[in-house]
């Protein structure tokens, strides 16, 4: 989207030096009718006019170039996760790719982060209408729901509610307003649902909590494109939750439910956005150089079923987050453990087939990831050094911009990433 003129957005081009010179030149050699108007004014007023005129021609080169800066096209947010008083990162995302604080930033989430990662995917999310954001504040056991205002500034709605259960880690929202929050705490680990109402009223749903055991160390919930199917990771136990999504808002669990992972440590999952029925989960614990991700066919009532020779290989360390091109037809996971993120290409019926990995420059502890809203550029969650990175994206291949990375706010945590 393109954004109304402030600071940092698109602007009105001034005219070059060059030009000023010219437009000050003529009106000194203009016509008799010009030189009368001049005459007429108080000559004071004329040194000030021309010595105002000589000072937009000298307008120092620097200064040129800020009108030239790259236009605002949308915004960049992740939940910072900092104890006690949990804040909101946003930036203005250029047409180039780059990255650029909003005036403001960080925003008050209302909650309180842990300080701690949470290792998990989809801690904060947007809705589809980019007008709401919602941030789990896992310090508080809450949900904040921010509105998304004039230059992208997010401005709580109401006061955060409780997550449904202990230490809220991932969130999801279906196309038609139904909320997910995966709860990881040992004394309450649970799905929990709720309604978002269209003034940003978050709900809670009498009866939708599905609790599952404390050690299952849930790591994301996930709603396939059409709402109908719902996944949650348990990073902790290796097994993947199944259920449809019935009219009420309720889960009903797969026949089968949890389904033992293909591999250790199941943490990232996302469906396919063309084919909801294509499931990919990323097995994060396999060990050094052994990291794998899976591909699932998810059945009528929610079975999961391996696709080809799933899972596949990417040769790297502790692939945890995943991320699918709008098209469908590549699928990226950042690999913690290696500083880097893999690519695949997604075939029709699902199967993968690896590209190859790409440098996180400074990488190391690289976290979630997404994708801009044209498809252009990957940014990455590089928490383990505070900074987000950004990559051109080229099919199923990348290249991190020289802008990149760029700083998170001091003393921030961050998990999740969206864009808009």
């Amino acid at each position: 989207m393109r954004i109304p003129n402030r600071p940092g957005g698109t602007r009105n081009k001034l005219p070059g030096p060059a030009a000023l010179a010219n437009a000050v030149a003529a009106a000194l050699a203009g016509p008799a009718d010009a030189m009368r108007f001049l005459i007429r004014t108080r000559p004071g007023l004329i040194v000030l006019g021309l010595a105002a005129a000589a000072a937009m021609v000298a307008v120092p080169a620097a200064a040129s170039a800020s009108t030239d800066a790259s236009p605002v096209v949308g915004y960049t947010y992740l939940d910072d996760n900092t104890a006690t008083a949990n804040t909101i990162a946003g930036f203005d995302r250029h047409a180039d790719g780059s990255l650029t604080p909003i005036p403001g930033s960080p925003f008050a989430a209302g909650g309180a982060g842990l300080g701690a990662g949470l290792a998990s995917q989809g801690a904060i999310q947007v809705t589809s209408d980019d007008r709401y954001l919602l941030a789990v504040d896992a310090g508080s056991n809450q949900v904040s729901v921010l509105r998304i205002t004039a230059g992208g500034v997010p401005v709580l709605v109401g006061q955060p509610v409780s997550s449904g259960g202990i230490k809220p880690v991932s969130v999801a929202i279906s196309p038609f307003g139904l909320v997910y929050v995966a709860n990881s705490g040992a004394s309450g680990s649970d799905y929990s649902g709720f309604r978002l109402s269209p003034d940003g009223t978050l709900t809670p749903i009498p009866g939708s909590t599905y609790s599952v055991p404390g050690d299952s160390g849930l790591g994301d919930v996930f709603f396939n494109g059409t709402g109908t199917k719902l996944v949650g990771t348990r990073t902790g136990t290796s097994m993947i939750d199944s259920f449809v999504v019935l009219p009420d808002g309720h889960l009903l669990a797969a026949p089968g439910s949890p389904f033992a992972g293909q591999g250790l440590g199941q943490l990232g999952s996302e469906f396919s956005p063309v084919n909801p029925s294509q499931l990919f989960v990323s097995n994060a614990h396999n060990g050094t150089d052994l990291g794998t991700v899976s591909a699932y066919s998810d059945g009528l009532f929610g079975q999961l079923s391996p696709i080809g020779s799933s899972p596949y290989a990417d040769g790297q360390t502790a692939p945890c987050w995943v991320e699918i091109s709008h098209d469908g037809r590549y699928l990226f996971t950042v690999n913690t453990g290696s500083g880097n993120v893999s690519s695949y290409s997604i075939n029709p019926d699902g199967s993968l087939v690896l590209i190859g990995s790409f440098t996180i420059t400074g990488g190391g502890a690289d976290i979630d990831a997404r994708l801009s809203p044209d498809g252009k550029y990957l940014l990455v969650d590089g928490a383990g050094h505070n900074f987000v990175s950004v990559f051109a994206v080229n099919g199923g291949n990348l290249t991190e911009l020289s802008s990149s990375p760029t700083p998170l706010p001091a003393g921030a945590s961050s998990s999740g990433i969206v864009n808009t």
